[in-house]
């Protein structure tokens, strides 16, 4: 399977952040899974080395536009990149092209990587698939949006997301996902 890892630029080596995203890349590609992620630095960077260094193919998609403005190339972890001109291009590259997605705490852009997944499958423009959200941070976002929004997130659109607390529940929760 193709599973997109969605997660924040910040992260560095030596923090956590980056090495629970190398453990998930490890996990993934132990589990014999094709790794999908936005190419650069971070837990980008991070799910990119742990997939190779166990052995896994990595697919980093990257994009002209955010090479220009952050002068950025495809970490050296990525086997095959694919490019597109826009972000655009690339956000809906990462989530066209996966069989599944897991989201990394993240900024703005995992926000608009989950929302944009999450909007495609509830509408039905593209299939469900499992979309795994790490960490307490997304849990309590989407709950507090379901909270003062309830109207505008359908009881029936609320299931299209699952939460785990670390990679290791996060990788277990997707094999489970995967093998429903």
């Amino acid at each position: 399977m193709n599973v997109t890892v969605f997660g924040g630029s910040a992260p560095q080596p030596e923090e956590a952040a980056y090495q629970d995203a190398q453990r998930l890349g490890a996990l993934l590609a132990q589990a014999g899974h094709t790794v999908l992620t936005g190419g650069y630095m971070g837990t980008m960077e991070a799910v990119s080395r742990g997939a190779k260094e166990a052995g896994g193919h990595v697919i980093g998609i990257t994009c002209t536009e955010i090479e220009s403005w952050r002068n950025a190339k495809a970490n050296p972890w990525v086997i095959e990149e694919r490019s597109y001109p826009t972000l655009r291009e690339r956000l809906y590259a990462l989530i066209d092209d996966c069989d599944a997605a897991i989201a990394l705490p993240g900024g703005i852009g995992t926000l608009a990587e989950i929302a944009s997944m999450w909007s495609q499958m509830q509408t039905a423009s593209s299939p469900t698939r499992p979309l795994v959200l790490i960490g307490a941070g997304w849990k309590a976002t989407i709950e507090t949006m379901i909270q003062h929004l309830p109207t505008y997130v359908p009881e029936a659109h609320r299931p299209l997301l699952s939460y785990a607390a670390d990679v290791d529940e996060a990788a277990r929760n997707l094999e489970s996902l995967l093998a429903a």
